[in-house]
């Protein structure tokens, strides 16, 4: 098993909150995407590396209808293109007036093995895209085609979606809160360090719900407790 493959199956173990705090721990404080929440949830954790595509405000003159025809139009490009695993990220400016892509596009997509597709603007035949097996992420529904408000202008660049920086190669992690993004440099030592959070966390919650108190467990200060821990967690291994 490749150390990619590996990351991707422990990230999706993790909260977004959880992976939330290990980036603030390195002072990653706008990682989680605003305004961008799930088309329906209890779906398997979105893992995969960012595959971008922008809009920028649509120009009348050169966004007719008519370019969809074209066959390097750079949505379908971005669609044909997106790799296996990969989540399609679409900069759509935060404007839900206009779809940002509909079922069609998302079902091909799904078909081609991509992990997911987020936006931070809207999309178009949502309760059919709700039902698909990949995960999809907006801001709100929207009908009318994305050619009347946006352009897609670029391709796997450097994008801005819902107030974060997102890269080429960046880490998205999405679940029922929304989508986090993780630098590219930085997703092995989140993953891994997450893994160890959240077997704490589940310590913390056995321990609330038996009615102790969470000063000195949570967070962790006080070296009885840690003990406790380390205790607890060998158990799990035996």
């Amino acid at each position: 098993m490749s150390e990619t493959h590996t990351t991707k199956e422990k990230l999706r173990t993790v909260s977004t909150a959880t992976i939330a705090t290990a980036l603030f721990k390195r002072g990653f404080k706008n990682q989680f995407l605003q305004g961008v929440s799930p088309l329906k949830k209890e779906k398997p954790t979105m893992v995969g590396e960012a595959y971008t595509l922008r809009y920028i405000p649509a120009r009348e003159d050169l966004n007719s209808i008519e370019v969809f025809k074209d066959p390097k139009h750079l949505q379908r490009v971005a669609v044909e293109e997106c790799p296996k695993g990969a989540v399609l990220v679409i900069d759509s400016r935060k404007d839900a007036r206009a779809a940002s892509a509909g079922s069609i596009l998302a079902t091909r997509l799904m078909v081609r093995g991509v992990a997911g597709m987020v936006t931070d603007g809207g999309f178009r035949d949502s309760a059919e895209i709700a039902e698909l097996e990949l995960p999809a992420y907006h801001h709100r529904p929207s009908a009318p085609t994305n050619l009347t408000l946006h352009q897609a202008i670029a391709i796997n660049e450097p994008i801005g979606c819902g107030d974060v920086a997102v890269f080429p190669g960046d880490m998205l992690v999405g679940d029922d809160d929304g989508v986090i993004v993780i630098p590219s440099d930085i997703v092995d030592a989140i993953a891994n360090e997450c893994i160890q959070m959240t077997l704490y966390e589940a310590f913390v919650t056995e321990n609330v719900q038996q009615g102790k108190g969470i000063i000195g467990l949570y967070p962790l200060t006080d070296s009885k407790v840690k003990a406790e821990f380390e205790s607890w967690r060998a158990n799990l291994k035996t």
